[in-house]
């Protein structure tokens, strides 16, 4: 097995990329080192995780594509490159488009056309829009998207889908929720929660506080993926190799609840601004894990509390990335 993650400098990349390093698998790493935040951050999240190689290439360049498959001949691809961010995709969509459409386009037929045993994609939670469901699940529909992210996420869906059908490709999307944890990435919630309170300004809550995710610790994500690595699907009724998996926590916590844990493992506390919902933002998410379960006995291991902890170690002591 040699394993192509794409996105290795992100948050789960390079968390991933540590992981399969400490199992001796043969992993290689790419990303585009974007300025969606800082180039410095990523960099130094990849030394202080030990990740490496990991080689500067666009997803969108499908020349520079071929020319690593054919070099490093994988056998496994996991799939994590995109432009991230609900908010910032009102204001940029194009950025989108040519990232998170053209760009999984060409990883699909390179992929296809390399004969790779197993390719791994992210989706997200945002694909369930304002569902009025209690708990999501994967077989609910997802065709009201709140933000062109989360469409574009859905059509990620549907294109492995159509490829895993047509060339009998094995595919698995995972729709990951809220992920947090030590370093991460500098525009979710947490980390502008913990800015916000070690620089001692107000925090901004949107909704007026009526919020809740379904947090769900890093650790766990990156154990949920390689379990997942050797679990291929089965083709399903009409022939198609193609699964979706929620990767959460199981359970939602109420975003008030979780700024006070936080407020508590920093040591501060912080006045709240009050903001009404932002563009393409949801009120509740909440996943529905039983099938990533049934399919290869995982649980998630770290409680909120201890996952909080944690990051705010990490936060106390890297003070120069909680930055102003």
């Amino acid at each position: 097995m040699k394993v192509l993650v794409t996105g290795a400098a992100g948050f789960i990349g390079a968390w991933l990329m540590r992981r399969l390093q400490q199992e001796g698998i043969d992993v290689v790493g790419i990303d585009s080192f974007s300025d969606y935040y800082s180039i410095d951050y990523k960099q130094a999240r990849l030394e202080a995780l030990g990740v490496s190689p990991c080689h500067s290439l666009a997803i969108e360049d499908r020349e520079a594509l071929e020319a690593l498959f054919i070099r490093e001949r994988c056998t496994h691809v996991i799939h994590l490159a995109a432009q991230a961010g609900v908010r910032h995709s009102v204001e940029h969509p194009y950025v989108y488009g040519d990232a998170n459409l053209a760009g999984f386009l060409n990883v699909l037929d390179t992929c296809r056309r390399h004969g790779i045993e197993h390719l791994i994609y992210a989706s997200s939670s945002s694909v369930y829009g304002r569902s009025e469901a209690s708990v999501f699940r994967e077989a609910d529909r997802v065709d009201t998207p709140a933000s062109l992210y989360a469409a574009t996420k859905r059509a990620n869906e549907l294109m492995a889908r159509s490829y895993a059908d047509l060339h009998g490709m094995s595919v698995t999307g995972l729709r990951f929720f809220t992920v947090y944890g030590p370093w991460g990435r500098p525009d979710m919630a947490p980390m502008l929660f913990a800015r916000s309170l070690m620089n001692q300004r107000p925090i901004e809550v949107f909704n007026h506080g009526r919020m809740a995710r379904d947090f769900t610790w890093i650790e766990d994500v990156v154990e949920a993926i390689r379990l997942l690595i050797a679990h291929a699907p089965e083709p399903d009724a009409h022939g198609a190799a193609h699964a979706i998996y929620n990767i959460g926590r199981g359970a939602p916590t109420e975003l008030m609840a979780f700024i006070e844990l936080l407020e508590q493992s920093l040591g501060r506390r912080a006045e709240r601004h009050w903001r009404p919902m932002q563009p393409g933002d949801v009120e509740r998410t909440w996943a529905d894990t039983s099938r990533l379960q049934d399919a290869t006995g995982f649980a998630p291991q770290v409680p909120l509390e201890e996952g909080i902890r944690q990051f705010a170690e990490w936060c106390h002591a890297h003070p120069q990335w909680i930055g102003e």
